[in-house]
This record gives structure tokens, sequence and C-alpha cells, in this order.
């Protein structure tokens, strides 16, 4: 069989999940069948059903991976597996993606609980990050495609201290500048038009900002994060933390 996660990263990502209770890992072979058969799915964008047969019963792979989503077993992995981050400084942004129409219908009035939403861009949902110093992944979070950026700012960055935060003008505002001089982080954010007393910023440094907008353009070479298919917004939030620790490891 071939295998699409290096034998390297593999165990980088066993290291982790032999720290957690509850889950089925006696099996290696089985175990890392399941790991490349997400694999497929987070690559291809393909549904469940059309999981190649090697893989196993897309039906159990499928209820599997359901189960380590609600037990956030998928978050716990991309969280452990960060590795010495660069915290010279983070970055903040997000991005949208286009929800297909099979997405929709989870629950009676249940778009905005699942992070579904209209935005210009059309059904939608939106991709909150922080990244470190060199564009790797340290927090998510999902909103609807037409909820604000500056929503997520603050549970994005609330556990940041003393470090520089840089971000576009959208995250221009005086409650969440007040937050981070309050941790002694430095504002690499430009001000608004309106603003009657711009603020300076290193813009040197604020080109940068270039390389959160790179590690978006990495996660939407993934198919299932390029477009929404997952009804439910822990599915969707789980496929991105997977996503997440594939680049952690490489």
């Amino acid at each position: 069989m071939h295998y699409n996660i290096k034998d390297t990263e593999f165990m980088e990502i066993l290291k982790v999940l032999n720290q957690i209770k509850g889950i089925h890992k006696t099996n290696m072979h089985d175990l890392r069948k399941f790991i490349e058969a997400v694999y497929y799915m987070s690559r291809s964008g393909c549904q469940w059903r059309l999981l190649p047969d090697w893989y196993g019963n897309w039906r159990s792979v499928h209820k599997r991976f359901k189960y380590w989503s609600d037990h956030k077993i998928w978050q716990f992995l991309f969280e452990k597996i960060q590795r010495d981050p660069d915290m010279e400084y983070s970055m903040i942004d997000s991005t949208i993606v286009r929800a297909h129409a099979c997405s929709a219908g989870y629950g009676k009035n249940s778009q905005e609980k699942e992070a579904l939403g209209r935005s210009k861009g059309g059904f939608s949902t939106k991709i909150h990050a922080l990244v470190d110093a060199l564009g790797n992944p340290l927090k998510f979070s999902l909103t609807a495609g037409q909820r604000h950026d500056i929503t997520q700012a603050l549970p994005l960055t609330e556990e940041l201290f003393e470090t520089a935060v840089i971000a576009d003008k959208g995250y221009d505002a005086n409650a969440f500048v007040q937050s981070l001089e309050t941790k002694r982080c430095s504002t690499v954010i430009p001000s608004k038009r309106n603003r009657k007393e711009p603020r300076f910023y290193d813009e040197f440094l604020y080109e940068d900002r270039n390389r959160i907008e790179c590690f978006f353009g990495k996660i939407k070479h993934f198919r299932r994060i390029f477009s929404r298919y997952d009804k439910s917004a822990s599915a969707f939030l789980s496929f991105v933390h997977f996503v997440g620790v594939l680049i952690w490891v490489r």
C-alpha cells in the first residue's frame, strides 16, 4: 500500500496519540490506515462513501473520525504536535472558504452555530488563524462568512504575552489594541482611515504578514479545506486541525 504520510511524520503523530487514553492504537497497521484515510479525504474532498476500499469500510472510518472530532482528539493532536514555535512575533488573519450546498441542513436554524453564513462570496465559512513568525499554525476558530475578523481577535490572542502581533487594519480596534498592550505585546497594525490620531507601527516588520497569507495558500491545497463539505463545524474544524498537524510534521 502506498503511504502519503512519511514514516518519520507518522511517528511524530504517533508520539502524541500515545498520550491519549480511550482510542484504539494497539494495531499499528490499522491506525496508520485510518490516518492515511483522513489524509485522502482531506486532499481529495470526496464523499465518505467514495473512500477507496483499501482504507477499510468507509462507514467505520467515518464513525472513527467523528468520534475523534466529538472528543477533540484532532484538536489535542494539533496543539501537542507544535514543537518550539517561533514566537518572536505572531500574525492573525482570516480567510473565507465557499461552503458546498451539502454542508447545509445539519439542524433547524443551526447555520450560525455551525459557522455557516452568507458573505459577498456567497454561502461560506470563515477560518480565523493565529500563526507564528515562520507561518506555522498555532490556533484556529470558525465563524460564518459574514462575521468580522475582529470578533475572533481576543480568543485567538488570549495566550500571547510579550511578543509582537502583526495584523491588517481590520484589527485596528481600541479594545483589542489595549488588551495586547496590557500583556506587554507590541502591535504592528496599520490604523484605519477614520482614526483621528494614527498609531505608529513598524512598516518593515509588517511586510512579513505575507507569511500568514502563504499559510492559507498551503491549507487550501487540501480540497476539504478549500471548499467546505461538512455539515457540522466540529467536523470541518477537525479537518483544519489535521491539515495543521501535517504542516507541523513536515
